[in-house]
């Protein structure tokens, strides 16, 4: 087994050499005029500054907390070395967003480039691009949890009777996750804060008062728009997904280590198994990246489909195959079944999510409908979509949750988060790829590249946007496995598996009310921000609009960079508060009591998952209801409906891109805060 392990560091390696390959192959490609050379240097120059200044921010907050963890973590199940896996963890995931971010900024203008060549050339860069985010991403995961494994264990003797056993090492491991996390959280609200303000900014003041299109370079804040689309959508959910991945595979195996000791293996093949999958998932993933092609004129959508589904087709097969050699045969089939009820939730689950938010289904469609009535009805329209929404993946998501628990128990519940995530590489290349396609498009609109290239780069962006909506929805489902892994884990660390949980004890009850409560002031706070910068954002492209002379005709130049300053400036100051929340509380709870800590998380998890799929949903929705009005329906641009239809979408904007998506970060971290500090609690 020993041997076997090793292979896995070395698939991380294969991961992030394969990112490299196709980074150096991206920066080759003819970068277009002039013109577009310098819209998207503005681009990259504002994300790049918005990166490091947030990471500026969070390195103070990584070492005071590392050094705090190692202070406190003292006892028989733990070790101040948890503090070098929260460092390794942090580390990680900054460089993921890093490296992410630096591509997809070179492939926006790139993609542009190519779209003038023909649609396949454009699919070609866009998804060369995206695949760096997800190589790097499942790269970095893999190599820094099997390195860390491999160095505690071979150091401390995990498994044997020398020093440290294998619970204290896997309880050490998992200060990776809560590296990880930390990072996350504050790249997603960070991130959706940043980009929200600037789309609020953009389409208030742009599209309704000054009547100008979307990408219309007269709008000062058009290139604080084009950075929000890769801090938030590139570097943010590359963060998101990060931590669900090496969430699940520690998740996996704490709970490996008990499925061990109660089914009688005198090996350590359940705890190995979730770090194996992982590796194996990228293999298949860089697979996968080569089928994703089409002919010109062909449908890039069954491109990217092609890619995806072929890469989880394919997973499921080795998976049956490592399944069956590495545990025991009245084991194994239990174990699989669980494995596949993960992976079938997550397409299930984007597919539901695509319904409720596509332009060419009837929920974002009512809403159009509803807009011909004005602002209120489009937002009443919206809420209810978004509200309805949430049954149908509640109900999947349960039903993958007692598949797995009944074939598997707890292990098969990490198991099938593991195979929702297991083919993360080419999922989040194909989430990456929308980013890029919508910049590819702005900076086709804004350098007049003519209406053949901005039809293929709509084509590109119209995928992306699909794309993004399934990617919320696989990313919501993840978090929710993910994050029952992780609460599991951790109720087998405190005894809480052999005691219960009892609603009925009144600091239970308690803990369950103020978990309820935490994604709603959670949301409020990130919402407010956006708020608060997009009134900024509003007021200086309203003063731009009135100083700057010859704006509006063209001859005029924007002070692009005062637009991304203000949002850059809002994101850090406000992304601290939600943060800090989220670690503090389970810290402050967990300290009076153990039974209140579970009820939290608990409360947490479910409430934080439901308005998670709300949020996603209706913004979602709200946003495409808007783009089929565009079509030419109910009066297309310009008309009443249409600027109904753009206020719903700016309501909808914090909803999709800020709130929803740090929602799955914070059930996942409460749940890694309490398990990385279960031995100090109790």
């Amino acid at each position: 087994m020993s041997q076997t392990l090793m292979l896995v560091p070395a698939a991380g390696v294969l991961a992030l050499l394969f990112a490299w390959w196709r980074s150096m192959w991206v920066n080759r490609q003819d970068a277009g005029t002039k013109e577009m050379q310098s819209i998207a240097d503005h681009t990259r120059v504002g994300a790049m500054a918005f990166l490091v200044r947030e990471y500026k921010v969070l390195i103070p907050f990584v070492i005071v907390a590392a050094v705090m963890l190692g202070f406190f973590s003292t006892g028989e199940d733990t070790h101040p070395l948890v503090a070098m896996s929260f460092l390794v963890g942090a580390l990680t995931s900054g460089l993921a967003g890093f490296f992410g971010m630096r591509v997809a900024t070179a492939a926006n203008v790139r993609t542009a480039q190519a779209a003038r060549q023909g649609l396949t050339r454009g699919l070609d860069v866009a998804f060369g691009g995206g695949s760096v985010m997800g190589m790097c991403v499942a790269g970095l995961g893999v190599l820094g949890l099997s390195l860390l494994f491999l160095f505690f264990s071979n150091t401390y003797g995990a498994g044997t009777t020398a020093n440290w056993g294998l619970d204290r090492v896997l309880s050490v491991l998992s200060g990776f996750s809560l590296g990880a996390s930390s990072i996350a959280l504050f790249a997603r609200v960070g991130g959706g804060i940043f980009t929200k303000a600037a789309d609020v900014g953009a389409d208030l003041v742009g599209k309704v008062e000054a009547g100008i299109p979307e990408d219309d370079p007269r709008n000062p804040a058009v290139i604080a728009d084009n950075v929000g689309d890769n801090v938030g959508d590139v570097a943010g959910m590359g963060a998101d997904l990060f931590e669900s991945y090496v969430g699940s595979i520690i998740g996996g195996m704490v709970l490996g280590a008990g499925f061990m000791a109660a089914n009688g293996y005198d090996n350590m093949n359940p705890v190995m198994l979730p770090l194996i999958i992982a590796a194996v998932g990228i293999v298949v993933s860089i697979l996968g990246t080569f089928f994703v092609k089409t002919k010109e004129g062909g449908n890039p959508q069954t491109a990217l489909n092609i890619g995806t589904f072929g890469a989880g087709i394919a997973m499921l097969i080795v998976s049956y195959f490592l399944i069956n050699h590495f545990l025991k045969p009245e084991d194994a089939m239990g174990v699989f079944i669980a494995t596949v009820g993960g992976l079938a939730a997550g397409i299930l689950i984007g597919l539901i999510t695509e319904y409720f938010t596509s332009e060419s289904k009837g929920p974002a469609q009512s809403i159009a409908r509803d807009s011909q009535t004005g602002s209120a009805t489009n937002i009443i329209g919206g809420i209810a979509v978004g509200m309805q929404s949430t049954a149908l993946p509640v109900v999947t998501i349960g039903a993958s949750i007692l598949i797995a628990f009944h074939f598997a128990g707890l292990y098969g519940i990490a198991m099938a988060a593991l195979g929702m995530l297991s083919t993360i590489g080419i999922q989040l290349a194909v989430d990456a790829y929308g980013p890029i396609a919508d910049n590819a498009g702005g900076i086709a609109e804004m350098a007049q590249l003519g209406p053949e290239v901005r039809e293929r780069t709509d084509k590109l962006d119209a995928v992306g946007n699909t794309t993004a909506a399934i990617g919320k929805g696989f990313a919501i489902g993840s978090a929710a496995l993910t994050a029952l892994a992780l609460f599991s884990a951790f109720t087998a660390k405190v005894g809480l598996q052999e005691t219960g949980l009892n609603i009925l004890d009144p600091k239970v009850m308690v803990g369950l009310l103020i978990g309820g409560m935490l994604p709603y002031v959670f949301s409020a706070m990130s919402i407010r921000a956006v708020g608060k910068a997009a009134f900024q954002m509003i007021e200086e492209v309203r003063r731009q609009f009135r100083e700057i002379p010859g704006i509006m005709e063209g001859t005029g130049t924007p002070d692009y960079a005062r637009c991304v300053d203000i949002s850059t400036a809002a994101a850090i100051k406000e992304m601290i508060a939600p943060g800090l929340l989220a670690i503090i509380t389970p810290v402050v709870v967990g300290l009076i009591d153990v039974g209140a800590l579970g009820g939290l998380l608990a409360g947490v998890t479910v409430s934080g998952v439901v308005l998670a799929i709300f949020m996603a949903n209706s913004g979602g929705a709200w946003d495409n209801a808007k783009k089929y009005i565009e079509t030419g329906a109910f009066g297309g641009k310009g008309s009443d409906a249409h600027k109904a239809a753009v206020v719903g979408d700016t309501v909808g904007d914090p909803f999709k891109d800020t709130a929803g998506p740090s929602l799955n970060i914070l059930i996942k971290l409460m749940s890694v805060v309490s398990l990385v500090l279960a031995p100090i609690f109790i």
